[in-house]
């Protein structure tokens, strides 16, 4: 192998000599790949395929100490750096072209403390393969809802799920982290220890550092829940949605509602003349007793005229993967989101008329509720600051052909503003595409300047700047 011709963090090009890459080579204990090794391609390819980049070097890491030696080499020689860890962020983050990639999927422990109910995790862990861990001992923290995601990108993030209205975020569970900054330093974050670091980390992305374990708290859940979906004609859409507003009102925390747009997939309890037909689908979870979810979603269930359901007790595990078939990889992807505080009568008709013309089978648009686990905690807490929004949105656009590229792009982009009057301002980052720089300030609110004076700290020049990026004395 010769000299590596490389991008450089100010935009620019150089070559690293070869005699660089095997002093790197021989002090990582895990892969380092070039385009010419065999696993090259599958180390550069994510979920979302409408991200294609090519690194010039991609650092497969085992541990911690392969993650402080890749971001000293990428400081030294200036590289363009990239961090992955599940490859699921739809801005295609974790890739780039011409710089060095820090893969971290390889690195798979979770460590379960029943008695101390909290378990330590690395970043290369997904949602599945915590989940099966945790839910051995009964136990579980709030993650996301597709189990292929990448436990690293979705709590710095925030992550919320199932459990969110009950337990609050992710990052509301987090109790410290391992960081490595961009000095190459290994340090702590907790409320004890960088207790800034530990603010910025829980909520601000990967501005601040690259996580190489998390401690969460974990709480009594399943093994077995309540949960399932209730579908409906889009033409009841209005009435149901109305229903459902006023419903979840009454429900306790441990109950939960998310709801979906979308034409009707082949689910088998389905009648078959309503395949590829617009539809609304209620998401119904209850992590407490199933006789308990039974009787507070009975009212839901019996509401309207539902064209079919599939709702009963099962497996915490299993309701956590009911939607991945939906969310597969290979797919191209793009989302446009925004926060709200309620679902009112102009959200619901705005969504409707976009539900009747989603531009591919694919394609959905899904509501989440986060309710008062989410909204009870100080906007100042925590770098995520938009504790006022009780309802997320994700327009989750999806196709396979890219002739229908814009087609697809210009349908969110116009449900994205329809949308636009009944919204917060907030904005989701983990839900943020990689053209929406300019929402950075407003996904981060009040809390923004804090976050700048604390990227001038940490990463003053701006080593980790492919995120929804944070720039270091912009404020």
């Amino acid at each position: 192998m010769g000299d590596l011709h490389v991008k450089t963090l100010a935009g620019g090009d150089r070559n690293i000599t070869t005699e660089a890459i095997d002093k790197l080579m021989e002090g990582i204990r895990g892969k380092v790949l070039t385009p010419e090794s065999p696993q090259y391609d599958e180390a550069r390819t994510i979920w979302n395929a409408m991200i294609d980049k090519r690194p010039a070097l991609i650092v497969r890491c085992a541990g911690a100490v392969d993650v402080m030696r890749s971001v000293r080499f990428a400081g030294e020689h200036g590289l363009l750096l990239a961090v992955r860890g599940g490859g699921h962020n739809i801005a295609g983050n974790a890739v780039c072209d011409g710089g060095l990639m820090i893969d971290l999927s390889q690195m798979k422990s979770v460590r379960v403390d029943a008695k101390g109910m909290s378990a330590r995790v690395e970043p290369g862990v997904t949602l599945a393969e915590l989940d099966r861990e945790t839910q051995a001992f009964g136990l579980a923290t709030p993650v996301g809802i597709n189990s292929t995601t990448g436990i690293a990108g979705l709590t710095l993030g925030g992550g919320f799920g199932w459990l969110s209205r009950k337990l609050g975020l992710s990052i509301d569970n987090l109790l410290s982290a391992d960081v490595v900054t961009a000095a190459g330093e290994l340090v702590t974050a907790s409320e004890t220890d960088n207790p800034d670091l530990f603010w910025g980390i829980r909520g601000g992305g990967g501005n601040f550092g690259i996580v190489t374990s998390f401690k969460f708290r974990l709480h009594k859940v399943g093994p077995e829940v309540f949960a399932g979906l209730v579908v409906h004609p889009l033409d009841a859409a209005r009435d149901v949605l109305r229903f459902y507003r006023d419903f979840m009102k009454t429900t306790p925390p441990e109950f939960t509602c998310w709801f979906v747009l979308r034409k009707a997939p082949p689910l088998p309890f389905l009648p078959s003349e309503w395949h590829g037909k617009e539809i609304l689908a209620l998401a119904l979870f209850h992590g407490g007793a199933a006789k308990d979810g039974e009787r507070i979603a009975k009212a839901l269930r019996a509401f309207g005229k539902p064209i079919g359901e599939h709702v009963g007790p099962m497996p915490y595990t299993a309701w956590q993967t009911v939607l991945d078939p939906l969310l597969a990889p290979g797919m191209r992807n793009y989302w446009k989101s925004h926060d709200f505080k309620e679902v009112s009568d102009g959200l619901i008709d705005a969504l409707i008329a976009h539900a009747r013309r989603v531009p591919d089978p694919q394609t959905e648009i899904a509501m989440a509720f986060l309710g008062e686990g989410v909204t009870k905690v100080s906007k100042e807490a925590t770098a995520y600051t938009h504790r006022d929004a009780a309802f997320v949105m994700n327009v989750h656009t999806r196709w396979d052909n890219p002739a229908n590229d814009a087609t697809c792009i210009a349908w969110a982009r116009e449900l994205f503003q329809a949308a636009a009057p009944f919204a917060t301002g907030g904005a989701y980052v983990n839900f943020m595409t990689q053209e929406e720089q300019e929402r950075v300030r407003s996904a981060y609110g009040s809390n923004y300047d804090r976050l700048v004076s604390l990227k001038k700290k940490y990463d003053p020049d701006n080593l980790f700047r492919l995120n929804q990026n944070i720039q270091p004395g912009k404020a």
